[in-house]
Parts: structure tokens; C-alpha cells; sequence
């Protein structure tokens, strides 16, 4: 393992863009997505309806504890494309959704094993937690994806009532591990909502750096212990 993790005593994992994308933020990775399907919107107003989803979401109690991912990307796409529909005259979601749904699904279960295999070495080793902005359905999506018996705590937003970027949440998945913070490695994909806030909190860190919502990166890196580009470089 790297020497952060030899180093610390359990490990923290975030969920989305961490374990599904690969580092992919999920806007890129619809994003791409809907290239890939050809779907007739430009990029701007593509991130609007991203933007407009995502603050649907987390105002409203749409997603409920059943939700498989499956369902939850399928809901968050609606949202989006009909706010695109609205918009755009002649655009019609139902042509669409499907198309775009099945491309994310798809690669999100392939990536999802890869990291299966990843967690299961490290867990042989290390407890670990999961800490997720998510909608309350975090662990009906981990028994989705075969990832149910490898965290021995879950600490998700929707549940805790505090959300990333407060370092408060990373200490609640240092607490659950039953650690100090600084024997617990934190690993996310988000510079400013995983690894500025988990080191505040005074975890170790490691970023799995790839693609952000924006072009670039921060330009002062010094809160990352240490920077990877896939999950399996851990091992």
C-alpha cells in the first residue's frame, strides 16, 4: 500500500466520483455521456440543468431510501432534460433519457467492481468507513453494487444532517472507525469538498485526482498527503 495508508490506522472513502467515476466528476461524466449519445445541447446550458438537478435534489425529498442507483441517476436525467426541454424548443427528453441512462449505468458498474477489488485488499488490512453527500439511499446503492460488507460505518449527509465541505462529517467517520483523526486516511476525488475539509479535520489525505468540473486544478495542492490518479494505485 502507499505510505499513507501504512501509515494511518482505518481508512475513509468517499462515494461519488471516488468508488463510481473513477475521479470522473459526475457532471463530466454526463457530460460525456450525452457526447456519446449525441444528444443536441451545448455545454452551457447542459451545466445549467446540472446545477438545477442537483439543487432539486438536495432541497427535496425525491430520492427515497429505496432508490437503487439506477433509479436515482434516472430521476436526477429527468430533472435535467426537462429543464433543458424548457429551454430548448423542440427537445424532447423521452427520446433521450434511455440512451444516456443505459451509457452511465453501464460504465459505472464496470467501475464500480474495479473498485470492489481495490476495497477488498485494503480492507484486509484497514477498517474502513464511507462519508457520502448522498440523498439517504446510500445503502440500498452499496448492496447494489456489491459494496454493502466492506465499510463497517456509512456516514451519509442526508442521515448525519451535515454535509462536505464541513470537516465536522470527516471527524463523525473518524469517530465511527473509533480512531483519532490523524490514524485515519481519508480518500476522495473532490480537492475542495474531500481533502481541504478532511485535512481541517485532521485526517491524512489522499485525492484521487482526475477530471473536475472545471478546467485546471487548485493551485495550491499542499492539503493532499498524497495524489493518485486511480484507485488501484493504493495498492
Amino acid at each position: 500500500m502507499i505510505d499513507i495508508l501504512e501509515q494511518t490506522k482505518g481508512c475513509v472513502f468517499d462515494y461519488g466520483g471516488t468508488l463510481d467515476t473513477g475521479g470522473c466528476h459526475w457532471g463530466r461524466a454526463i457530460w460525456h455521456a450525452y457526447r456519446r449519445q449525441q444528444v443536441p445541447v451545448e455545454e452551457q446550458l447542459f451545466r445549467e440543468a446540472y446545477v438545477y438537478a442537483e439543487r432539486e435534489l438536495g432541497r427535496n425529498p425525491i430520492i427515497q431510501p429505496s432508490y437503487t442507483f439506477l433509479k436515482t441517476l434516472s430521476v436526477k436525467l429527468r430533472i435535467e432534460m426537462e429543464h433543458i426541454a424548457e429551454r430548448r424548443a423542440g427537445f424532447d427528453p423521452a427520446r433521450w433519457h434511455k440512451a444516456v441512462l443505459d451509457d452511465l449505468y453501464d460504465g459505472v458498474r464496470a467501475e464500480t467492481a474495479r473498485s470492489r477489488l481495490v476495497l477488498e485488499q485494503v480492507a484486509e488490512r484497514r477498517p474502513l468507513a464511507l462519508v457520502s453527500n448522498f440523498y439517504g439511499n446510500i445503502s440500498t446503492v452499496l448492496a447494489e453494487f456489491g459494496l454493502d460488507g466492506l465499510f463497517g460505518s456509512v456516514v451519509e449527509s442526508a442521515v448525519v444532517g451535515v454535509r462536505k465541505p464541513d470537516p465536522r462529517i470527516f471527524a463523525l467517520g473518524a469517530e465511527a472507525l473509533g480512531l483519532d483523526a490523524a490514524c485515519v486516511a481519508v480518500v476522495g476525488d473532490s480537492y475542495d469538498k474531500d481533502i481541504v475539509p478532511a485535512r481541517k479535520a485532521g485526517c491524512r489525505t489522499v485525492w484521487l485526482r482526475g477530471e473536475g468540473w472545471t478546467d485546471g486544478g487548485p493551485a495550491d495542492t499542499s492539503a493532499a498527503d498524497a495524489t493518485i490518479g486511480s484507485l488501484g494505485e493504493l495498492l
